[in-house]
Order: structure tokens, then C-alpha cells, then sequence
């Protein structure tokens, strides 16, 4: 009977304790802002918009080639442009890296310097540990997609001038009807972004090994892109998430088409719903011994 009655009782804790209260945001915020990793990254987005900038100093203006005008043969007309240029030449690629890096490296580094059981040992909750440093990863994802194009207004705007968003098809956009299209981008951007976050995420909490979870989000997001570039698939593309990547020139029109970007959003959270899940419940039942 005794033994009956010690089961039933709820397991005690020490007096004061809340898991609410374990590994706050700001702690892990802090932990993560101090890596260099974090701040080799902020850098590198930070210099593109000079380097592009020398580039085009250096190559002289760009200009339309056989008579079709692109974005980027628009990127020295203002500073809007810039930024649009910057967003266009890196959205493919290298804003793919921070989010995997940030969101990849997060609980598979904790466990290759072995202070994973001991963060769960203090005791930090599985979930909450994870929700920490999902919301983290995530912000830091998002810093990292506001500060390019925010230095890329900066450069633009003192090398070219402060002026509207000339658009390759025809036609411009004031300039503050520009800065509202842009913050579109970035958001769509980031939102697009949300299922390498989801593939690096769930394989940080499968690994030890950070760059294996980084650079296996990375390289399925290649993947996705070489699909999508195989016509051949026909409509199956569509359930691509590269496919919609580049949706959001569409903002940046006289008359701004959402379908394209409602369809790949809707797609994007999906799959990376369904990924951060996978995450949570892999590693509920994970034996973790780093």
C-alpha cells in the first residue's frame, strides 16, 4: 500500500523552482551573440553591400543586355534599388547559410562540448530547452535577413542617392511606398526561409556534430533547388519550397501580385511545422549522453 501511495505522490521540487523560468530567452539570447560564429556571420552580410558597391565602382554602371532590363541592370538608380539587388543576389544562397547555421548549430553544439545533460540536469525541461533556442535561432535568422538590406540602403543611399524604385518592367515606386514593399520582401523572405530553419533544427537535435546539421540543411536546400530547376517535374515543382523563393518580386511591382507569395508561405510553414515537430518529439524520447 505504501508503495502505491509513493507513486501516486508528485514527484518534489525544490522550493522557488518554475520551469517557466529556466534558461530564459535573454540568457540564451546573450550565449549566442557572444559565439564568434555569430558575429563572423553579422559581418559578412554586413560587408556585401561595399563589396557590391566597389563591384559596380570597379565594372562601371550595369546596363540591359539583347534589350531586356533585370533588377540588377537597375541597382545603381537609387538607394532602393541597392537594397532590392542585395536581396535578390543573396536570397538564394547566402541568407541560407545564417538561418542554418543559427538554427543547425544551436543544440548540437551544446552536445559536442558535452554541456547538453548538464543544461537538462539543471533542470531546464526538454521542451523548454528546445523552444529557447528555437526562438533564438529563429530571431537571429531574421537579424540576419533586416541588417543586409538595412546597410544595403545605407551604402546605396550615400553612393546613389535617396530617390524611388525604378522597376525593370516599367514604371517606379516613391520612395516610401518602396521602403514598405521591402520590408514585405524581407518578411516573405524570412518566411520562405522557415523550412531550412525547420531541416537544420530537427537535425541538430539528431546530431553532435553542428556542421553536419548545418551543412545537411544547406545541402537539401541545394537539392530543392536543383529539383526545381528540372522543367521535367512539370507541376510537381510546386510543392518545391524553392520553387516560390523569388515570389516576392511580384511585391515590388506597380500593382503587387500576392498569389505567388500566399502559396509559398502557405507551403513553407507547412513543411516547417511539421519539421519542428519531429524536433520536439525525436527529442523527448532521445537518451541524451553529451
Amino acid at each position: 500500500m505504501s508503495t502505491l501511495t509513493e507513486r501516486t505522490q508528485p514527484a518534489e521540487v525544490a522550493p522557488g523552482y518554475r520551469a517557466s523560468r529556466t534558461l530564459p530567452l535573454r540568457v540564451e539570447l546573450a550565449r549566442q551573440l557572444k559565439r564568434r560564429r555569430t558575429l563572423v556571420m553579422g559581418g559578412i552580410l554586413a560587408a556585401l553591400p561595399f563589396v557590391l558597391a566597389v563591384a559596380f565602382a570597379i565594372g562601371g554602371q550595369p546596363g540591359s543586355r539583347n534589350g531586356q532590363v533585370t533588377l540588377m541592370d537597375t541597382a545603381t538608380a537609387s538607394g532602393a534599388n541597392f537594397a532590392a539587388v542585395n536581396l535578390f543576389v543573396s536570397a538564394g544562397f547566402l541568407l541560407v547559410i545564417p538561418v542554418a547555421l543559427f538554427c543547425g548549430d544551436t543544440v548540437a553544439s551544446e552536445a559536442s562540448w558535452s554541456s547538453l545533460r548538464y543544461l537538462l540536469a539543471a533542470p531546464v525541461p526538454r521542451a523548454r530547452l528546445l523552444w529557447s533556442k528555437l526562438v533564438v535561432g529563429l530571431g537571429l535568422s531574421l537579424a540576419a535577413m533586416v541588417l543586409l538590406p538595412l546597410v544595403a540602403l545605407a551604402v546605396g543611399t550615400a553612393r546613389y542617392g535617396w530617390g524611388p524604385l525604378e522597376i525593370p518592367t516599367g514604371g517606379e515606386l516613391g520612395a516610401g511606398t518602396a521602403a514598405q514593399r521591402l520590408l514585405v520582401v524581407i518578411a516573405y523572405i524570412f518566411v520562405s526561409q522557415l523550412v531550412t530553419a525547420g531541416l537544420a533544427f530537427w537535425l541538430s537535435t539528431k546530431t553532435d556534430a553542428p556542421l553536419g546539421a548545418v551543412g545537411g540543411a544547406v545541402g537539401l536546400t541545394i537539392v530543392g533547388n536543383v529539383l526545381d530547376a528540372v522543367t521535367a517535374l512539370g507541376d510537381w515543382r510546386d510543392f518545391l519550397p524553392a520553387h516560390w523563393q523569388f515570389a516576392w518580386a511580384d511585391a515590388i511591382q506597380p500593382r503587387p501580385e500576392w498569389s505567388g507569395m500566399i502559396q509559398g508561405t502557405a507551403l513553407s510553414i507547412t513543411y516547417a511545422l511539421v519539421l519542428f515537430a519531429l524536433a520536439f518529439r525525436g527529442f523527448a524520447r532521445k537518451d541524451v549522453v553529451s
